[in-house]
């Protein structure tokens, strides 16, 4: 930094000028470098070289919306990771899970928590439900030219409505695209490239008003259904004692489960269909 950039209080200007209650806008001005879609971008596909991280599911129940996700991360046919997290707290009252190019989108996701505790800190509130949504899209766009050379990330995004009226269900989901399209879910969601067989399986098992213990299995069974036919998601792994990360959010905010309870409706799954398949094969005998 030089010397002609800091003013007499020791700070360039961009630090003493107001611009708002938008990080991003802050770092674009600060320190335009270390944005996402500010660096340069590669002149060839470049995806298979990048661990990507998939499946992200997300279900509306009776007091707010869960989100899960599975712990592999691939890169081309190989298992780069075991044990990634895909889905993190983005502020006291919503989530946020990964799928794409998982370097990237960890980076992202990062600066959105900041983007949202900023906006807080400048304007005394939290900001809604529809702006945070938003925001994270103008976020994804900045990413479009390296999602078109195979580093794409496409979160799911999902958090509980302050400002839901009455009768009105409190959890709501977003999904979007890779330049930045924004879409409101209807109960249920799914991204990555086991989204196709969850979603089947969300189809199969979600139903307005589920108790949150019945929304619990719906998604790590349809994080199961997904690892089943799709080899980047990775299922339940008893041995290694890896399961599904699991976030529920409700009026009492953002909370993780924790991998003893999501173990437990994981092994009573596997044991069902195990028992069912076991039962399959009698017959057939």
């Amino acid at each position: 930094m030089s010397e002609q950039s800091i003013g007499r209080s020791g700070f360039p200007p961009a630090y003493l000028d107001r611009v708002g209650s938008s990080f991003t806008d802050f770092l674009s001005a600060a320190a335009p470098d270390l944005l996402p879609g500010r660096r340069p971008v590669p002149t060839m596909p470049v995806g298979d070289l990048a661990p990507h991280g998939t499946t992200i599911v997300a279900v509306t129940y009776e007091g707010g919306v869960l989100m899960g996700g599975d712990r592999r991360a691939t890169m081309g046919n190989l298992i780069s990771s075991r044990d990634i997290e895909k889905v993190y707290p983005a502020d006291s009252y919503s989530v946020i899970g990964i799928a794409g190019a998982a370097g990237i989108a960890i980076e992202m996701v990062k600066l959105y928590q900041v983007e949202l505790e900023h906006y807080e800190k400048i304007e005394g509130l939290t900001m809604s439900l529809d702006g945070k949504a938003n925001r994270l899209a103008q976020m994804i766009r900045g990413n479009l030219g390296a999602a078109m050379q195979g580093l794409a990330v496409v979160p799911l995004f999902a958090g509980f409505d302050l400002d839901a009226g009455p009768g009105t269900t409190p959890g709501r989901i977003f999904s979007y695209d890779v330049t930045g399209g924004n879409y409101e879910e209807r109960g249920y969601a799914a991204v990555g490239s086991g989204s196709l067989f969850a979603k089947n399986s969300l189809k199969k098992t979600w139903r307005s008003g589920l108790p949150a213990d019945e929304a619990t299995r719906t998604i790590v069974e349809a994080l199961y259904d997904a690892a089943d036919d799709d080899s980047a998601t990775g299922g339940p792994d008893p041995v290694r004692r890896l399961y599904p990360i699991v976030y529920r959010v409700d009026d009492e905010g953002a909370v993780r489960l924790t991998d003893a309870e999501v173990a437990a409706v994981a092994d009573t799954i596997v044991t069902e269909r195990a028992e069912a398949d076991r039962r399959n094969m009698d017959r057939e005998a």
